[in-house]
């Protein structure tokens, strides 16, 4: 600051740095959030093609494997068969569905820019240790 600066002039100057730096401070949290959204639709896609193909697989095995085991049985408890085969494989998609609803219940979108904007208000309401002259 040059000596010929009057107050006003000083506080003007002051103002304008505080706002350059509240600016800076919001670009920077609003980068962070954009990567987040960004890995966060990339792990998305990733996760939907390897759930949907290992759906696939998963149904082919099952329906191999109750074809096996009704045709292992088909003289004598044919029936039997079948009906467990189909109360396995209820029971199975049962427990998945809900082992997949407990995992989507789960909030990570946007977790690590919401940490940063809490400690950033932290930051703001902590008192000062230093008294002020």
């Amino acid at each position: 600051m040059a000596a010929s600066e009057g107050p006003a002039q000083r506080l003007f100057s002051i103002a304008k740095r505080i706002l350059a730096n509240l600016v800076a401070t919001g670009e920077t949290r609003l980068r962070l959030a954009v990567l987040e959204l960004e890995e966060e639709r990339a792990r998305l896609v990733t996760l939907l093609l390897m759930l949907g193909l290992s759906l696939l697989l998963l149904l082919l095995g099952l329906g191999m494997l109750t074809l096996l085991v009704v045709v292992l049985f088909w003289d004598t408890h044919r029936l039997a068969a079948i009906g467990i085969s189909a109360l396995v494989l209820l029971g199975s998609g049962i427990g998945l569905a809900l082992w997949g609803m407990r995992l989507a219940r789960r909030h990570t979108l946007l977790k690590e820019t919401l940490a940063q904007l809490a400690l950033d208000r932290h930051l703001m309401e902590e008192p000062r240790d230093t008294p002020r002259r």
